[in-house]
């Protein structure tokens, strides 16, 4: 059964990017849920080996990581950025 999830946009535009990039290097067609599965199976692949499980747990520990809320909202900023930069670069080019 399929489920829906929300992405930031600038999120999604990442997922679009490596889909695209996996489509290139299999000379086939990858879809975003292809790519998720992918990236997913790479990374229970990589956290397979106990070390690098134990680093990257140390890791996660060490971080100030955002509540889902704040994330959302940072993303949403950062892409509003991105947009108004865009349109600064293309009036000044004009």
């Amino acid at each position: 059964m399929t489920k829906s999830v929300n992405l930031p946009q600038s999120v999604y535009q990442e997922l679009v990017e490596v889909s695209d990039e996996l489509s290139l290097m299999a000379k086939k067609p990858f879809s975003a849920s292809m790519t998720i599965d992918m990236l997913i199976e790479i990374y229970r692949a990589h956290l397979s080996n106990p070390c690098v499980l134990d680093a990257f747990s140390q890791q996660l520990r060490s971080l100030n990581i955002m509540s889902p809320e704040e994330f959302d909202k940072y993303w949403d900023v950062q892409l509003k950025v991105k947009d108004s930069s865009k349109r600064q670069v293309k009036s000044k080019k004009s």
